[in-house]
């Protein structure tokens, strides 16, 4: 009986997206596999972990009956698909919903790119059960409410501004998830760091939750996340630098840690950047010195590469106009 997970070579999955009432047969050449594992050859736009949601649920049968994913299966049965009841809009979200304006840079049928400006918190949680962008997304789509985390597929800190992608279609969320594992989507930074870093380098250095502060990252030697920050002097100043960043990885808080890792800061940061510079102008300034200013990524439907630039916000320019000067 055949068990290996693969396919011929001229082999194509599902040639149709999943709709309410879509009936596929199992391709014989997955007798002896698992249901789930069929289900993710069969529609690969779609997570392991959505597609086994949705077994639980009672919305993919297998021959007219609900089935466990580790149920094998031998070729031929029918694998009926309930989409509808897949994607109804959760009350709880779709109620959320807030009249909060948002700049956003691109948009079509898969996606949306946010300039998110500093301040604006990008999914509810403790102390923001409102007023985030998660609520803005949704009163600006209201279809996002059919989408987990309403398509947001990545995070900036609330006082760190700048470009953020959303997906509006499942299929959409699942490839950029699969980007963001495979590191293809490019994200760099704009950090003003206290101090004058001498020359372009990475900082390779694990994170994980702070052992006594819960609410900040550190970094872990034992038992941290891979974190991968690449950096390069862009502009130097009397008293700070500023440095184009790139995220090999996307942990948590990871371009304030790995810079206060090596003793430059970044200007304004309240949680890791308490060094005094000795500049009124950096000291005062009153949010992490952080923009994500360029976006890279493939196009979840079309495959074309794409990439958006933001300007940097009007506190950060006058604050580097202002250093400039001297």
């Amino acid at each position: 009986m055949k068990t290996s997970h693969e396919f011929p070579a001229d082999y194509s999955p599902c040639p149709a997206p999943l709709q309410a009432g879509i009936s596929v047969a199992v391709p014989a050449e997955c007798a002896g596999w698992r249901l789930d594992a069929t289900l993710a050859k069969l529609f690969p736009e779609h997570s392991r972990s959505r597609l086994q949601g949705w077994l639980k649920q009672g919305l993919i049968r297998l021959d007219g009956a609900a089935a466990e994913g580790k149920r094998k299966v031998y070729g031929r049965e029918r694998i009926e698909f309930d989409v509808d009841a897949a994607v109804a809009p959760a009350p709880t979200l779709a109620e959320s919903a807030e009249d909060i304006p948002l700049a956003v840079v691109f948009e079509d049928e898969q996606l949306i790119v946010i300039d998110k400006p500093a301040g604006l918190v990008v999914h509810p949680g403790n102390g923001n059960a409102s007023g985030t962008l998660m609520n803005a997304l949704l009163h600006h789509a209201p279809q996002l409410a059919a989408i987990p985390r309403a398509g947001i597929v990545h995070r900036l800190d609330k006082d760190t501004s700048g470009l953020l992608v959303v997906a509006r279609t499942l299929t959409a969320q699942t490839d950029l998830v699969r980007q963001m594992q495979a590191r293809s989507v490019k994200r760099h930074y704009l950090a003003l760091a206290l101090g004058n870093v001498e020359r372009d380098g990475t900082v390779d250095a694990p994170l994980g939750r702070h052992a006594v502060q819960r609410t900040k990252m550190a970094i872990v030697r034992a038992g941290g996340k891979e974190a991968r920050t690449h950096y390069a002097v862009l502009e130097r100043f009397a008293r700070a630098t500023l440095l184009e960043c790139r995220l090999e990885t996307g942990r948590t808080h990871q371009i304030r840690v790995h810079l206060a890792s090596i003793k430059h800061p970044l200007a304004g940061d309240p949680a890791y950047g308490k060094t005094r510079s000795g500049d009124a102008r950096l000291d005062a300034f009153p949010r992490q010195a952080l923009h994500a200013w360029r976006l890279a990524l493939v196009h979840p439907v079309t495959g074309a590469e794409m990439a958006w630039e933001s300007p940097l916000p009007a506190d950060f320019a006058d604050l580097l106009e202002a250093l400039r000067r001297d």
